[in-house]
């Protein structure tokens, strides 16, 4: 059985991860991207504790979590490529005014 400490140490690298890739990229997709490995980091700790705690509570709050994250991600993509046919980039520096 792999120790509870293996897997948080994983959930930490990948959160560590997703911080890094909102803080270091301007590509609007891909700081999307970081933040739902942020956004997965957390899910699998959560499943993580539930599992070890033998409860069911953090998977059903999983669950619940992924159902918001996929509208979530239905929305942000549709907001990014409204973005792009309005200014023709998804450079976040490029896009940090909202009009016209």
């Amino acid at each position: 059985m792999v120790p509870l400490s293996h897997y948080l140490i994983f959930t930490a690298i990948l959160f560590t991860l997703g911080v890094i890739g909102v803080l270091t990229r301007r590509n609007a997709i891909v700081v999307f991207m970081s933040i739902e490995l942020m956004l997965n980091s957390v899910n699998l700790s959560m499943v993580t504790f539930a599992r070890f705690l033998n409860s069911m509570d953090g998977q059903i709050a999983v669950f619940l979590v992924m159902t918001v994250a996929a509208a979530e991600v239905a929305v942000g993509l549709a907001l990014i490529v409204a973005i792009y046919r309005k200014k023709e980039t998804i450079n976040i520096d490029e896009m940090h005014i909202m009009q016209g």
